[in-house]
């Protein structure tokens, strides 16, 4: 899965220019692309409307595209509705499957159908408007006819522009029954739809939901074992957490990197943060582990300006990063491990098994197993160099299908700063 923000995403911010960006895309081995929210953005100046966050990035422009005006418009900051049909076909003449990201918790404090319908949203006792964490209107899911509204926008882009399914912001935040009857909806449009939520409710994956976010694993524990703050063991605890708490057969995304991360990272995202070798073996985890590996905006260049989600205060990709050697050789590692997930079966839907190894500190490692297949990964997550033993079957060999900065001989393995090494193992 590849997240486009268009804001950052290029220079001009538009559809159309996203759009000749695709093919790349579809040659790097993605699957899906899920665009941050086309809506129109809410543009009222009153500041006490702005979230926390929108202050601190000191952009002066109001719009925000998780503070939605209108549900049914394509904002023209990034172009028009024919701009996203033509998007969404050229993605589908590439193989390439499109979802929206949707913004339901909340609107925009001038939401287009709040003087129509002022039940919409909650209400504190005196009935002003409750607004919520980010200091938006929250909507009012005890009122039927607004469940009503939302659901006929859900089916509105899939019916009207055949986009294939949505991410669903904040989405564990909003009743999980209105999930429930919105996934019958859509699949009575779209059979094979998929969402995507940003949430961690154990029960989503069960019928509503396609695939969940897990911050536990990502963004408090990933990010802070690559960035030397917690042991690499963490990662393996946190994991094996979820795997007894969620239902049999949930997906989690992985990712290092999202529009949110950027943002609140301003100079110091990841890909700085980490260093050119930290993010390659970071990436390397995030495709070789269990659940969806997740691409942000330019990460296949090793891009790590600044991306805000606010207007006039980030950076956009500069694409030029693509010819040089750092970027050419992220889009080559980025383009292998999309290879490896599609021709790999144990990558792909095997099962994982942790093993022990004698630099829990520092090194990861576990195998992936389809049938007779059974696939080893190590990854030093440690800028350090580390020679560690691993608890392999006796008699098991094993042939690199990637690797940098790592070397096995029967059950060690000698690790480069950031060294890692995905091998097969050899049938007898």
């Amino acid at each position: 899965m590849y997240q486009m923000f268009l804001r950052p995403f290029t220079r001009e911010g538009k559809l159309k220019a996203a759009e000749k960006k695709l093919p790349m895309l579809a040659e790097l081995g993605i699957d899906i692309v899920y665009l941050c929210p086309i809506c129109l953005q809410d543009d009222d100046m009153d500041r006490s409307g702005w979230s926390p966050r929108h202050h601190v990035s000191k952009s002066e422009d109001p719009r925000n595209p998780y503070r939605i005006k209108d549900y049914f418009t394509v904002d023209p900051e990034y172009g028009t509705d024919q701009d996203l049909h033509d998007f969404v076909a050229t993605a589908h003449g590439l193989g390439l499957r499109v979802l929206l990201d949707i913004v339901f918790f909340h609107c925009g404090p001038t939401a287009v159908f709040l003087k129509e319908h002022p039940a919409f949203v909650q209400r504190e006792p005196n009935g002003e408007i409750k607004n919520g964490q980010w200091r938006f209107p929250m909507l009012n899911f005890e009122c039927n006819e607004l469940r009503e509204y939302l659901w006929d926008n859900l089916e509105y882009w899939l019916r009207e522009f055949k986009v294939d399914g949505y991410r669903c912001d904040v989405a564990s935040c909003v009743p999980l029954d209105f999930w429930e009857e919105a996934r019958r909806r859509m699949e009575r449009v779209n059979p094979e739809v998929i969402v995507l939520s940003e949430g961690e409710r154990r029960t989503e994956p069960e019928f509503a939901f396609d695939m969940n976010y897990t911050f536990a694993w990502n963004n408090r524990t990933v990010v802070p074992v690559f960035a030397r703050k917690l042991p690499a063991a963490k990662l393996r605890e946190v994991w094996e957490q979820q795997h007894r708490e969620f239902p049999e057969g949930a997906r989690l995304i992985r990712y290092t990197d999202n529009h949110d991360i950027a943002n609140d990272a301003f100079e110091n995202r990841p890909e700085r943060a980490w260093g050119f070798d930290g993010m390659n073996a970071a990436l390397t985890l995030l495709f070789t582990i269990d659940g969806i590996p997740f691409v942000y905006n330019g990460q296949e260049i090793a891009d790590g300006d600044r991306h805000s989600i606010y207007k006039g205060v980030g950076s956009s990709i500069e694409w030029a990063r693509a010819d040089s050697d750092t970027g050419r050789a992220r889009f080559a590692l980025v383009r292998k491990l999309c290879e490896l997930r599609h021709t790999e079966p144990a990558l792909f839907d095997g099962a994982l098994t942790w093993l022990d190894n004698a630099a829990p500190e520092a090194v990861l490692s576990f195998v992936r197993e389809s049938g007779e297949d059974r696939i080893l990964v190590v990854i030093n997550a440690r800028g350090e160099a580390v020679n560690t033993s691993l608890q392999l079957p006796d008699g098991e060999t094993y042939e690199p299908l990637l690797s940098s900065g790592a070397a096995l001989a029967g059950g060690t393995a000698a690790l480069s700063p950031f060294g890692y090494v995905v091998a097969k193992r050899q049938q007898r």
